[in-house]
């Protein structure tokens, strides 16, 4: 197979109710990735739109995005794989173009979740558990990354204030972020106020300031062929390792000791891949829907031993100074988590730190950088490594 390239990236800005269309929001990403990689669209051979359509009014959007978005007749794909779904989008572009049935493709991610009330939101996210076995018993969300927190706590002893100090990093790099849906710093004293909203309970021992927030939302990827990529890009990011795994959606099949279990599969494929481990990684985005996904991911992905994931955060070592800076964007912490558009906003960060464009958050001369991205409750791990 031949090299793939992503030579264009975008997203919007990350907002909690964007005031257009879907198809304007999926626009805003668009254009973004078109000015970027500085083609048109009839150089595009096919698109590839990624969402998780129960929180979608509208039906088949893929249809709907490529005749507003002008890549009709081009072939149009929807993929869908929880908050998940652009990475696994990026998956399957790199497949039509390794293939050589398509040369350039466009990978837009998008999510409205303002369409429907946090109530409603609330009851879908819950059927993204098994409908028949868990989620009528009224689990959702955070209660589910409550149950692995827990473990986590039992098993190594981590501590609030060790998934309070990952939201006091989040905050600190939102602020910088400018499509962040919430810039504001946090402190570890808001977390010790009882008063304050960061402190409010949720979900046994997750607060507000643990959990990251429904947003609206859109990204793009411009994916290309290394014939195209050379002829368009100045600066193409190659695709070096992907990895994909999926486990048992109910957690009475899995040990919520271990992490999960997605992640370290995914992340042991697309090493492989790439032909590099965990110490070669220079930059990294991880899926920090909650602060203990952040936690684990640290130690699913190899950056720190089982338990030790803590330590790393203590010590500072994931902050952009540290030997492994983690989510320096914000995250889904500071960006908000519009479900179907993440993905895609975690490809853009690496891209634009591996070309030395990140202002503000750029890691020094990064060569390797990662994005891992969970879809629902680890039901569905995505890890991508890109290199300059």
């Amino acid at each position: 197979m031949g090299k793939v390239a992503i030579i264009g990236v975008g997203q919007s800005t990350f907002t909690r109710a964007y005031p257009g269309s879907v198809r304007e929001l999926a626009f805003e990403g668009f254009r973004d990735a078109m000015k970027d990689a500085q083609i048109s669209t009839k150089d595009i051979g096919a698109s590839v739109i990624c969402s998780a359509p129960e929180y979608d009014k509208q039906r088949s959007p893929a249809g709907v995005f490529a005749e507003y978005l002008g890549l009709n007749p081009q072939p149009t794909f929807y993929v869908e794989t929880l908050c998940s779904s652009s990475s696994m989008g990026l998956r399957l572009a790199y497949s039509l173009i390794s293939s050589g049935l398509h040369d350039v493709v466009a990978v837009i991610g998008f999510q409205k979740m303002s369409e429907i009330s946090s109530a409603e939101s609330q009851e879908r996210m819950g059927r993204g558990a098994d409908i028949q076995w868990e989620s009528p018993f009224g689990t959702m969300m955070p209660a589910y990354y409550a149950m692995y927190a827990r473990a986590h706590m039992a098993k190594y002893g981590t501590t609030p204030e060790d998934l309070a100090l990952i939201r006091v990093k989040a905050g600190t790099y939102g602020e910088l972020n400018e499509k962040a849906a919430y810039r504001k710093g946090v402190t570890l004293e808001m977390f010790a106020n009882p008063e304050d909203r960061m402190a409010s309970p949720v979900a046994s021992p997750l607060r507000t300031g643990d959990c990251c927030a429904n947003a609206d939302g859109s990204s793009c990827i411009i994916v290309a062929n290394e014939e195209k990529a050379k002829s368009f890009c100045k600066k193409p990011v190659w695709v070096k390792g992907l990895g994909a795994a999926s486990t048992a959606v109910n957690l009475a099949g899995r040990d919520l000791f271990t992490g999960l279990t997605v992640a370290q599969q995914a992340g042991e494929q697309a090493y492989k891949m790439a032909g590099i481990g965990p110490k070669d990684i220079d930059v990294a985005e991880v899926h920090d829907c909650f602060t203990i996904a952040e936690m684990m991911a640290y130690e699913n992905l190899g950056f720190a031993k089982p338990g030790e994931g803590k330590d790393l955060i203590r010590s500072k070592e994931t902050y952009k100074e540290g030997s492994i800076p983690v989510n320096v964007d914000g995250g889904l912490l500071s960006k908000g988590h519009p479900i179907g558009a993440t993905g895609g906003s975690q490809v853009r960060t690496v891209v634009l730190q591996l070309r030395g464009e990140a202002g503000a958050i750029q890691v020094k001369n990064p060569e390797f950088g990662l994005v891992h991205n969970i879809g629902g409750v680890g039901l569905y791990g995505n890890v991508t490594i890109l290199g300059r």
